[in-house]
């Protein structure tokens, strides 16, 4: 691996960087593999991948001794885990240090997809928060949706906007996480091909924007809230720069974190004093990552607003039909077109403003879709943790478990009865199946299915 030579020479003098074992590091080929459990679903006792030993800064998180092939482990379909890089699991530290998780919180994640750190802001937060995860571009947003329906969330709103658009919620978020667009310098062990996009004048492009990003959501920040500001690049321009452009014409106080000395995480300060933890690839299990917290002090506390048009409510009928398929919770139905979803009666409210004001592609939980009387189950059910204990399950084998995945007939299942039936592997939902007298439908999502054969 060829290090841009002009890269080398800007990292000299910043805190931590040893150029002779950075380029050691990068020319091992070495490669981290690291996951997150999904602590409603799957526990360490129950995990069957290689284990080897957890991340230090993430109680769920943990790096593997090899990695296997993630696409044929239905587990991973079924929501259990996600494959996140070790570094930015950092994030769980600047949040427990700064925010009080236990207490009902409103947390924007400005540009999350393919949805990382929202599953991983999602096991946090407490039932009664409400996080906003937001995707500025149309395509990843969906794929953002999909990761938001796999982790099993009800309390999350799934949104694709520009930045700017938020500032229409002024002093509405307790926090806000941006993991802002960079020039990905510290991508380079797992994707060579970032090398080649790297330059000097892309890494100022880079800053440009990102202060761009940071003016335009700030407005949405209430008094005292903390934003969490996060890149994936070693320049000081993307990082200590951006801090100090913040404290001249912000009025923020900068959070310093506690860190372990074990972990090797460097502590900097930039020009102005403020601190940032940087992660370099020769010191710490990961790659590259920057990461600062800083609390806005101006402003005023949340501004009263009201939602003009209201989600609709099932009507009498309605939820005897959905009833039969949900566990009896307090969580309130609400009803899109034909379309139910479920979402915690306390953010219904806060789900009516943010539809009167953002392009929301998904809310809460998609139950399924009333048709002539009757529900037809979607998949973001099968994925959550609210189906209905009398609902049917049908446990499948890990080959059946793959056919089923690919969107492939099964067969030679012993089924005594026609209707829908929930599949599973080792317990796990994976999705569902409606039993004709002659077939069975596999109604897994045609997007989600395999398209490779073992």
């Amino acid at each position: 691996m060829q290090l841009p030579e002009k890269l080398l020479e800007s990292l000299e003098g910043i805190e931590g960087f040893d150029k002779k074992a950075f380029e050691k590091i990068h020319e091992s080929g070495e490669q981290v593999t690291s996951i997150r459990l999904n602590p409603s679903k799957l526990s360490i006792a129950n995990c069957q991948l290689p284990i080897d030993n957890g991340v230090p800064w993430s109680k769920h998180g943990y790096y593997l001794s090899q990695r296997p092939s993630f696409t044929f482990d239905p587990l991973f379909h079924a929501g259990c885990y996600y494959v996140q890089e070790a570094s930015s699991m950092f994030l769980e530290q600047a949040l427990k240090q700064t925010v009080d998780l236990s207490q009902p919180l409103k947390i924007l994640d400005l540009a999350a997809a393919p949805g990382g750190k929202s599953t991983h802001i999602h096991s946090l937060i407490s039932k009664d928060s409400l996080l906003i995860s937001n995707e500025v571009i149309r395509s990843r947003s969906h794929i953002l949706k999909d990761n938001i329906i796999k982790w099993g969330c009800d309390n999350v709103i799934v949104t694709n906007n520009d930045p700017k658009d938020f500032a229409k919620l002024e002093n509405y978020f307790d926090v806000i996480v941006v993991d802002a667009p960079c020039s990905g310098s510290g991508l380079f062990r797992r994707d060579e091909e970032a090398i080649d996009e790297w330059s000097l004048n892309n890494v100022q492009l880079c800053s440009q924007r990102q202060r761009r990003i940071l003016a335009d959501v700030w407005p949405a920040l209430k008094k005292n809230g903390i934003l969490i500001y996060a890149t994936c690049s070693y320049s000081k321009e993307e990082d200590e720069d951006i801090l100090d452009w913040m404290g001249e014409g912000l009025s923020i106080v900068n959070c310093q974190l506690s860190i372990d000395p074990g972990w090797g995480i460097a502590e900097v300060q930039s020009a102005a004093g403020a601190y940032g933890y940087r992660f370099w690839p020769n010191k710490v299990r990961g790659e590259g990552f920057f990461i600062a917290g800083l609390k806005k002090i101006d402003g005023e506390d949340e501004t009263k607003k009201r939602a003009k048009r209201k989600i609709e409510l099932l009507d009498k009928k309605e939820p005897e039909v959905v009833k039969n398929w949900v566990k009896e919770t307090d969580h309130q139905f609400v009803k899109v077109q034909n379309r139910v979803y479920t979402i915690p009666p306390k953010l219904v409210e806060e789900a009516n403003i943010l539809l009167n004001n953002l392009y929301v592609i998904y809310f809460g939980s998609l139950v399924g879709e009333l048709v002539r009387e009757k529900l037809i189950p979607e998949h973001a059910l099968a994925m959550s943790n609210l189906i209905s204990d009398d609902i049917e399950r049908i446990g499948l084998n890990k080959d059946q478990a793959i056919v089923y995945l690919q969107k492939k007939e099964l067969k030679d299942l012993d089924l005594k009865s026609k209707g829908w039936k929930l599949v599973s592997y080792k317990n796990y939902p994976l999705g569902w199946i409606n039993v004709l007298s002659n077939r069975i439908n596999n109604y897994y999502p045609k997007e989600l299915r395999i398209l490779k054969d073992i």
